[in-house]
């Protein structure tokens, strides 16, 4: 049981210490707070052991606790291994359309999430130059741009010929990425449209589209730093359940 005692204070520091790394980022979304949940929960496992307070808790309670738990992991379990039939998609050749999905605008430019989306996009457009691309998102509120004209400005720097983009810049989410720019093109059922984004995020970006269009939809994934992917990774769970639900 020390053993035991000793991987759950470990997972509770290193979540601790891994929600302060991803706050650290300035996203702009409160993903952070996941990590500190997760150390007060191995926090709690921890003491319960290492008091034995276990035994002192009612069979009953001890069951639902352990049925809760079977649940919440087969449910996570199920939701990584739809990430992962995604997560390495390059979409069909030859796509009417490319939809990059926003993510947040540094003073700078894009951010380092929103470039990779934009870099794939540009490597599909030069393998595919008769496709045209729609790059979505409102502007935050600490965004200086919207993300779609922003994303137009970085694919222009990078050669696409302006005629080429389309911007969306009015959706403040995921949904509202791929509905407004669905209906930007009206898109049809004779229509092939690849969906561009990270690669934990391919399977609902898809998922989503599908609901909206009948066209052929296919993901396009982008890189994503290995050490932001157990974050994104836990949080995408989340967007997952609550498109289902």
């Amino acid at each position: 049981m020390r053993k035991l005692r000793l991987v759950y204070a470990m997972l509770a520091i290193l979540s601790l210490l891994y929600s302060v790394a991803v706050y650290m980022v300035g996203s702009g979304t409160f993903s952070f707070i996941i990590w500190i949940f997760a150390a007060i929960f191995f926090g709690f496992l921890y003491i319960m052991e290492k008091k034995s307070l276990w035994p002192k808790v009612t069979k009953a309670v001890r069951y639902v606790f352990r049925i809760i738990m079977a649940i919440g992991v087969a449910v996570f379990v199920i939701c990584q291994g739809c990430i992962l039939t995604q997560f390495f998609s390059k979409g069909e050749p030859k796509a009417d359309y490319i939809i990059v999905l926003g993510a947040q605008m540094r003073d700078w430019g894009p951010s380092v999430v929103y470039k990779a989306r934009l870099d794939s996009a540009i490597e599909y457009l030069n393998d595919n130059p008769d496709t045209k691309v729609i790059v979505t998102g409102g502007q935050g509120a600490n965004e200086s741009v919207s993300e779609g004209e922003g994303g137009k400005t970085y694919l222009l720097e990078q050669g696409i010929a302006e005629d080429r983009i389309i911007v969306e810049s009015e959706s403040l989410d995921t949904n509202q990425n791929i509905s407004n720019a669905l209906n930007l093109v009206k898109a049809t059922a004779d229509m092939k449209i690849g969906i561009v984004t990270n690669n934990f995020h391919v399977f609902r970006g898809v998922m989503i589209a599908k609901r909206y269009t009948d066209a052929d939809v296919t993901g396009i994934a982008a890189f994503t730093e290995y050490q932001y992917l157990p974050n994104n990774m836990v949080r995408e769970t989340f967007g997952i359940l609550k498109d289902v639900m």
